[in-house]
């Protein structure tokens, strides 16, 4: 029996990669969240799954996170708990502070305790992003060495964990290993973010915006492409390494959006221009141009790739959102998902 336990697993990343550890035989998972507008206990599909345990917690509790590691005795804690938009980063960046820097300290304290006080083993996967590398120019691409430049509230909280990582490793010989992904998408994604939002906006006929000119460019990878790189790392990955996440799938968001937007005729309507709900607004202060990630490194030593094609993965993630209105009614009632954040 394998014990895992994953923080922020109920929201999107952190739920697909619950639901497949779930599949797996002999495995026991406890999902650590403390729901907010983006953690949805309904996407780890509980009724389904009977080796699955969630408790409600804010990791910023040092000493319940503490009682929560020593009575539960992981074998490998996956650290995805995070305030994880960029613009709600910069309208209230104490809340990136706390849980992304202060959250991911007291999730090390414990975990350090909890070796020192049992004698166990234990590996330690800390999920960050790309957006620590700061931004690229029309070429090249972030490897595992490239200096870290964040640029937002929300990069630079990611980075301080990842330093507290890695001084942790450094230390006190901490089994942690980094991951850096670029950006996701898939079915349970909060409709704040840009796929969803897009897809939703057409379901509705609402008004689609654009920052600035649309040009920014994204590596985007389907999510469960994502979660099985993680647990690929978590078997044969190196303690005290990092590992680039990508699928080289380097996309504007005007292509993103010019994409669904055909898929919307085929699905939804195919007389209605849905490229008329297109509207492109100010742009994100600081928005960074472009990212990409070099997997070499991933490739080479983890034998990972992606697999998922980015036009079969939209459609059927277009398909789910059209099949889940519940789910979508239930984010759309828990905040303001779909009204513009980050504007100074």
């Amino acid at each position: 029996m394998i014990k895992y336990l994953i923080t922020g697993g109920a929201g999107f990343i952190g739920s697909a990669l619950a639901r497949n550890l779930s599949e797996k035989k002999e495995s026991k998972i406890l999902v650590l969240d403390k729901l907010t507008y983006a953690g949805h206990k309904s996407s780890l599909e509980l009724d389904k799954r009977d080796n699955i345990i969630f408790e409600k917690i804010d990791i910023v509790d040092l000493q319940k996170v503490e009682n929560i590691t020593e009575d539960y005795q992981p074998d490998i804690i996956f650290h995805l708990a995070a305030e994880s938009h960029v613009d709600r980063s910069i309208d209230n960046p104490q809340e990136f502070i706390n849980t992304n820097v202060l959250g991911t300290f007291n999730m090390l304290c414990s975990a350090k305790k909890y070796l020192l006080k049992n004698n166990k083993s234990l590996k330690f996967l800390h999920i960050s992003t790309d957006e620590v590398f700061g931004a690229l120019g029309s070429e090249g691409l972030f490897c595992e060495d490239t200096p870290y430049d964040p640029r937002s509230p929300y990069s630079a909280s990611k980075a301080s964990s990842d330093h507290l990582c890695r001084a942790w490793f450094h230390t006190y010989q901490f089994p942690v290993i980094i991951t850096n992904c670029g950006n996701n998408y898939g079915e349970y994604q909060s409709p704040e973010k840009l796929i969803p939002k897009t897809i939703i906006n057409c379901i509705k006929k609402n008004q689609i915006p654009i920052y600035g000119a649309g040009k920014n460019i994204r590596d985007w990878i389907h999510v469960n492409d994502h979660v099985n790189a993680l647990i690929q790392i978590s078997q044969c990955g190196e303690i005290g390494e990092s590992y680039n996440i990508g699928s080289n799938n380097e996309i504007t968001n005007n292509e993103i959006v010019n994409t669904i937007c055909s898929i919307a005729n085929e699905l939804l309507d195919s007389n209605f221009d849905y490229t008329s709900l297109i509207k492109y607004v100010s742009d994100r202060p600081g928005h960074d141009f472009r990212y990409a990630m070099d997997t070499r490194k991933i490739n080479r030593e983890i034998g990972w790739k992606s697999n998922i094609d980015f036009k079969i993965g939209i459609r059927k993630t277009f398909q789910w959102y059209i099949d889940n209105n519940n789910w979508i009614d239930s984010c759309l009632k828990k905040a303001n998902v779909l009204d513009r954040q980050g504007k100074i």
